[in-house]
């Protein structure tokens, strides 16, 4: 016999009105991302983005990443304030190598429950990596899925599109036998190999633990915010043959990536300081040596490919802006 109990929308687990009030009290938040080109307002069913003009062939470039198990650092430490800035500078770095700029980013935020302190601080971290990239925040969506997700569980994925020149793409085609590799160090972990890292670390560390390796707690160490190196790359695309954004797949295996056919690389493995962090994974997991170089960046968050003899200008524009820079390696001829 079916039940009399009146069920509503807000009784299954989802609370439209509390999302559209969560909504609304960032709406400040967002505005202040805004530059120029937006022409719409915050809550519309798309947002509107005018391409900026002094364009001759203007090319679109876009591209969609997540956070990863990061996240869960976040819920177990309780901070929120800086996955988002993670994203934005993640998807920034992964359309700036190819020479764009940034121009807008949409956001998905998933949960079983909607918590609007822990979506507000969220919010905090895409609007500050959004101010801080020149990039508006333009639309995105806002979802509680009990039943799909779980707890205090959120999850996250943002989408960018930037523009360039059509002439002023980088072109990779130009990165030839003897160019140099020159690593731009990384603030951490930055969003990937966190599966391993946690197994690792929290069956011996909380996350409030200080750990004496690090100088810092656990959840300081790695919710460091992923290091965005747009301005870098603005600043050296002229000069170089090639930006490598060193995501998850490691130093090589996203070096590779843009290596013309017939091309291979020679890492010095032993030519830059590792973080401390993760030598600390390495020992307390007894990880091995390539399962270490194909889930971290190992302390290299962007490679920079170039001619030697660009090499000590590019070096010291990076080392300008990111207070070390090390040349890594070179191109060599594909055995066989």
């Amino acid at each position: 016999m079916a039940s009399s109990t009146k069920n509503t929308y807000a009784s299954s687990g989802v609370d439209i009105q509390k999302g559209e009030e969560a909504v609304a009290s960032v709406k400040d938040m967002i505005h202040s991302t805004f530059t120029p080109g937006v022409l719409s307002n915050v809550g519309g069913f798309g947002g509107l983005f005018e391409i900026p003009a002094g364009y001759r062939q203007p090319v679109l470039v876009s591209s969609t990443d997540g956070v990863g198990t990061k996240l869960r650092v976040a819920v177990l430490a309780g901070r929120h304030d800086t996955v988002g800035e993670d994203l934005v500078n993640h998807c920034v770095n992964d359309i700036a190598v190819t020479g764009a700029r940034p121009l807008f980013f949409l956001d998905y935020y998933g949960t079983a429950t909607l918590e609007p302190d822990v979506f507000r601080d969220v919010l905090k971290g895409f609007t500050r990596g959004c101010r801080n990239n020149r990039c508006a925040l333009i639309g995105g969506e806002t979802a509680e899925m009990p039943g799909i997700y779980h707890g205090k569980d959120y999850d996250l994925a943002g989408t960018i599109v930037g523009i360039v020149e059509k002439d002023a793409i980088v072109d990779t085609q130009r990165i030839t036998e003897g160019d140099v590799l020159i690593g731009v160090p990384s603030s951490g972990l930055h969003t990937n190999g966190y599966s391993l890292a946690r197994k690792v670390l929290l069956e011996v560390y909380r996350p409030d633990d200080h750990v004496p390796e690090l100088g810092v707690t656990l959840a300081d160490e790695l919710l460091r915010v992923h290091t965005s190196y747009l301005r870098l790359i603005q600043e050296t695309q002229n000069l170089v043959h090639g930006f490598a954004h060193i995501t998850g797949g490691g130093i090589a295996g996203n070096t590779r990536r843009i290596l013309p056919r017939g091309l291979a690389l020679h890492i010095r493995w032993d030519s830059w300081p590792r973080l401390p962090v993760f030598d600390l994974i390495a020992r307390l997991g007894h990880v091995p040596e390539d399962d270490m170089r194909r889930a971290f960046n190992l302390g290299v968050g962007l490679v920079i490919i170039c001619s030697e003899e660009q090499a000590d200008s590019v070096m010291e524009q990076a080392r300008a802006l990111h207070g070390h820079a090390w040349p890594v390696g070179h191109i060599i001829r594909e055995k066989g």
